[in-house]
């Protein structure tokens, strides 16, 4: 049996996990007692991914001397697809018919092969409802909630969501910040973004622009392998203000401007996000930056970012509120603590009310959570049965009277629910007549999802460092809609690193025809559709203007003109 004020976080990242152990107290913050973190790549190929990870956690249980205990789980933000919608403000359950429906359209994923939480953000006082969508594949949260039983837990309690325990962590230790604020979290895979405004919130993965892209340009830059790049950035590295100090030879000035390079790309990154979340959710312009996870240690990083950006920047300490025991470091955990915000969140979800609650567990799961509750309460049913046969069989020919003129008193009341039966028969051809409106709504709104799904394939189509400047309609001569023209630009120097890594595959081609190769992949536009480049200028040394054509292909073509 477990104890019931001990739990256990687990965060399970894209190449560290880490592992701590808090005491719940009722109405009050967490006691962190013990933690651990172990490096751990999930993405390798090969072998067995649920093996690795139950093998890691029983490792890191065993060094670090932690309890088995009620578990609480965290995923990478690369594992899970949030989406941010609104909708119109409606009754409770026409509002969550809405939000499935959101789900089938923005999820690229059927629905039996995905999990999936929502939360409403705010209020409907403005005639939409804000709701956040969070899913992630059924397999892959099935991979991680079995390894863990494996190891001897009961079932986690909660699967949540890196991101959105990072948010209530910083909420709870953070509270009161007044304007827009934005988290960075920067990792060894991804970089999450995530917008806390009032009550709103936003956030978005950024995968592959993280860590390890500094360690791969570290190991190409400087022609060594990405053990010996890893370890130079962690003993050396930092990110260059935009000088060569007097004191830095060749090597650490290298080192210093790629590492610069890599920040200046997830700037790039942010800045987008900043402008989406203004224009798309509505929001502020951030007031400040707050910096967590284990690629944020770098040197220098906060004021790379301060002047970038031009607010000031901050770390998230996941411990100003939350406790700790006296037992562990606090200079070690000084340093780890910008890996712990998630472990933090988690646990908070077990003490108080949490600004985001999200739970992405397996179906199944909480079936068998759900059952085990009521176990004692079928014991107490089965000998209420037993006793009530009993009493059944003392009674029963003294009943039979009884139960004949109830059968009359019954038989009475069918005669006259028949003809409530014939007013509801009636009732429901009215209903008929009236759904056949919505109906030629219903063909609206489909066609506003076939066209969401064009832009989604162009937009997915479009590589790194290439943006979209504008869409219009290519019309036929019948005045119909045959296609897209699609005017986009892109970095200089970002296209032609898209044409040298052709080039190294084997297709010669530029980086505007490899876009336009993607587009003709797209299965939104039918087989085989006219996709073609019409026009490519150099706007200036840094940019590069494009424009591509799409047409559909016959059978879509078809379709568009009966519609």
């Amino acid at each position: 049996m477990f104890s019931s004020n001990r739990i256990l976080a687990l965060n399970v990242g894209a190449s560290k996990i880490a592992l701590a152990e808090f005491i719940v107290r009722g109405g009050k913050a967490p006691l962190m007692v013990n933690y651990g973190m172990l490096d751990l790549d999930l993405s390798m190929e090969g072998g067995d991914t649920g093996e690795r990870l139950s093998t890691a956690i029983r490792e890191l249980m065993r060094a670090r001397g932690i309890r088995q205990a009620p578990i609480l789980v965290a995923l990478s933000g690369q594992a899970v697809f949030p989406r941010f919608v609104k909708l119109p403000a409606v009754a409770r359950d026409k509002l969550m018919q809405m939000v499935q429906y959101e789900v089938e359209q923005n999820v690229p994923f059927p629905l039996n092969e995905i999990v999936w939480d929502h939360q409403f953000i705010g209020d409907d006082s403005s005639g939409e409802q804000s709701v956040m969508i969070v899913a992630a594949k059924a397999d892959g949260v099935r991979e991680i909630t079995d390894s863990i039983a494996s190891v001897g837990f009961v079932e986690p309690e909660i699967v949540d969501v890196a991101p959105m325990a990072i948010c209530n962590a910083l909420r709870f230790n953070h509270a009161g910040l007044e304007g827009c604020t934005l988290v960075l979290d920067i990792g060894a895979r991804s970089t999450n973004l995530v917008f806390l405004e009032d009550d709103r919130i936003y956030s978005r993965c950024v995968s592959n622009m993280a860590g390890n892209a500094i360690t791969q340009e570290l190991a190409k830059s400087l022609g060594i392998t990405p053990d010996a790049a890893e370890k130079l950035k962690c003993e050396r590295g930092f990110v260059s203000l935009g000088g060569v100090h007097q004191s830095e030879d060749a090597e650490t000035e290298n080192i210093s401007r790629v590492i610069r390079n890599v920040m200046t790309r997830i700037h790039a990154e942010i800045s987008r996000s900043v402008n989406f979340y203004r224009s798309q959710q509505g929001g502020s312009a951030p007031s400040r930056l707050i910096l967590t996870g284990g690629t944020s240690l770098l040197p220098h990083l906060d004021l790379f970012f301060k002047e970038k950006l031009g607010v000031e920047v901050e770390y998230l300490n996941p411990f100003v509120n939350v406790p700790f025991g006296n037992r562990l470091k606090r200079e070690q955990l000084g340093v780890d603590a910008f890996m712990l915000s998630e472990v933090v969140g988690l646990a908070l979800r077990r003490s108080l009310a949490c600004p985001v609650e999200i739970n992405l567990m397996p179906p199944e799961l909480v079936k068998q959570k759900t059952m085990k509750k009521r176990l004692p309460f079928f014991g107490l049913a089965a000998a209420g049965v037993l006793l009530s046969l009993g009493i059944w069989t003392i009674y029963e020919y003294r009943m039979t009277d009884t139960y004949t003129a109830q059968r009359e008193k019954v038989e009475a009341r069918l005669t006259q629910m028949r003809g409530v039966q014939q007013k509801l028969d009636a009732a429901v051809k009215a209903k008929d007549g009236i759904l056949r409106p919505a109906d030629a709504l219903r063909g609206l709104i489909e066609e506003r999802t076939i066209w969401q799904q064009r832009i989604q394939a162009v937009r997915k189509s479009f590589y790194d460092g290439m943006w979209l400047m504008e869409v219009a309609p290519l019309r036929a001569e019948d005045g119909g809609v045959e296609g897209l023209k699609l005017v986009g630009r892109g970095w200089t120097d970002m296209l032609r690193a898209i044409e040298e890594r052709s080039r190294a595959a084997g297709n010669a081609v530029t980086a505007v025809e490899s876009l336009r190769d993607r587009l003709k992949e797209q299965p939104v536009f039918g087989e085989n559709p006219d996709v073609k480049s019409v026009n490519m200028k150099v706007t200036d040394v840094f940019l590069t203007e494009f424009t591509i054509e799409v047409r559909w292909s016959a059978a879509v073509a078809a379709k568009e003109a009966a519609r």
